[in-house]
């Protein structure tokens, strides 16, 4: 386990078998696709519709981000 693993900041949403950074590490995601996945990941438990909300934000930014690259 990393050092920074070792370490809590926050609430206990975010203890989970893997932590989502390694996850996303671990997959390639980039940054949008991280934090999609974590607001998605942690809905239940932290700050319920507002984190789906926060996370459907990010993929309409992610949704302009690749019609800009796919219309050069």
């Amino acid at each position: 386990m990393s050092q920074a693993n070792k370490r809590q900041v926050g609430g206990m949403h975010y203890k989970n078998k893997i932590q989502h950074w390694d996850w996303v590490s671990s997959n390639g995601l980039d940054y949008f696709q991280g934090q999609i996945t974590k607001y998605v990941a942690r809905w239940k438990y932290k700050n319920g519709i507002e984190d789906l909300e926060k996370a459907r934000h990010f993929l309409e930014k992610y949704i302009e981000q690749a019609n800009k690259t796919k219309a050069k």
